[in-house]
């Protein structure tokens, strides 16, 4: 009995040799992007502009402006709510730039553990 490959597979080896090259330049430019974000700056304010943080892609801190006025030493609570929600906005902002980008790349399939 002969194996027979159904009509639409025909070409199969050169059909996937088409396929990982196609998923070694996604892979090239996933890798390329997610660089470029890493290198990038981000930032958010918060409380009308009372506290700023600066991070990197890769979610380091490179700065934190709290202005004076934020500071009421009987009040401190406020001031780390006001630095724990920069904080999390910058990363947030981070994500949504890095799943958008991504996306573009991969036409929106997401792979766990990628980004």
């Amino acid at each position: 009995m002969k194996a027979r490959l159904p009509q639409n597979m025909a070409g199969g080896a050169q059909n996937m040799n088409g396929m990982i090259k196609q998923a070694q330049k996604m892979q090239g430019e996933i890798t390329r992007l997610q660089e470029d974000i890493e290198a990038r700056e981000f930032s958010a304010t918060v409380g009308g502009g009372a506290v700023s943080i600066k991070m990197t892609g890769n979610k380091h801190v490179s700065s934190l402006e709290i202005k004076p006025e934020a500071v009421d030493t009987n009040d401190l609570e406020m001031l780390q709510d006001l630095i724990i929600s920069a904080f999390n906005e910058c990363v947030s902002n981070i994500e949504a730039v890095s799943e958008k980008e991504m996306g573009e790349i991969t036409g929106g399939v997401s792979f766990p553990g990628l980004f």
